[in-house]
């Protein structure tokens, strides 16, 4: 097995086998993301390696295998044949796999088209992690995400519609004070349209050597505290009425929410109210991210 740069997966793929199949991020300007860099740069591994490494893995894991993530940043970029070609092949040698995931933006989604989604979909390709991060056009552009509410709304409902589960990530907080509601309600609306699987929450924790640490310190970004979390997602949980799971399973935020919406709603809001009457020295102190 080969494995070449910073491999992360997301929480929910922690018992799946991990195949690498790209290298870094095609984009990799997000002002808030420091996974890469410093490098490595982006590229496509050679499918025949790819291939190679799912028979090794058969080898060492046998034929039980159920979950397969395809690592790096943004696996959703690499070419639609070579793509359809590793998961087709691993279906091949794992055949009771239930699950292969990817990372991917909307903008390579977008790419791809309603066509080249179906046919991943068809080549065994179930579900993709997307990190939406906001709904709102300022904060898309201040964080140099490379997409548009409009255009991750398009990615979403045809990767839906071709049949394959969406995972959208949203970072609580990262529209910082000024543009804490437009972030609630504008997120909230892109979510409402695409209505995704998965919604997973995070908590903006300012990176190391990002420039949206820079701006923190330099006081051009001023960051919510603890109660303007918490009312910031209550707001957007109040105008969520996609039927999806919502999640908050990560380290960074202050309380864990979990819940089928809309039905769960109230009992969330709830949750929140409980969480506001506490001093907000109860909650984590800030800190910056090293990973």
């Amino acid at each position: 097995m080969h494995y070449e740069g910073p491999i992360y997966r997301p929480p929910s793929e922690a018992n799946s086998l991990l195949v690498q199949a790209t290298i870094g991020c095609p984009h990799n300007r997000c002002t808030f993301c420091m996974v890469y860099k410093n490098g490595p740069r982006y590229r496509v591994r050679p499918v025949a390696d790819i291939i190679a490494d799912l028979d090794e893995a058969r080898t060492l894991h046998g034929s039980g295998v159920r979950t397969l993530f395809f690592p790096a940043g943004n696996t959703i970029a690499m070419e639609t044949d070579a793509l359809c070609r590793i998961c087709i092949h691993a279906h091949r040698v794992f055949p009771h796999l239930e699950r292969i995931t990817v990372y991917g933006s909307s903008q390579y989604m977008h790419k791809k088209g309603p066509g080249d989604l179906k046919r991943l979909a068809d080549a065994g390709l179930t579900r993709i992690h997307v990190g939406l991060e906001s709904g709102d056009d300022v904060i898309l552009r201040l964080i140099k995400k490379g997409t548009v509410a409009n255009q991750q709304i398009e990615a979403g409902q045809w990767t839906m519609a071709a049949g394959i589960k969406l995972s959208l990530y949203v970072i609580l907080g990262i529209g910082g004070v000024a543009r804490t509601l437009a972030h609630a309600t504008r997120t909230a609306d892109v979510l409402n349209r695409i209505a995704p699987d998965f919604i997973r929450l995070r908590t903006f924790v300012p990176k190391i050597h990002t420039p949206l640490l820079n701006m923190v310190e330099s006081g051009a970004f001023e960051m919510l505290g603890p109660h303007g979390v918490l009312k910031e997602t209550a707001t957007m949980i109040r105008l969520l009425d996609a039927p999806s799971q919502l999640t908050s399973d990560h380290y960074t935020n202050y309380i864990n929410l979990e819940g089928r919406l809309p039905g769960c709603r109230n009992r969330l809001l709830a949750q929140i109210d409980s969480a506001l009457k506490q001093p907000e020295t109860d909650f984590r102190p800030f800190f910056v991210g090293h990973q």
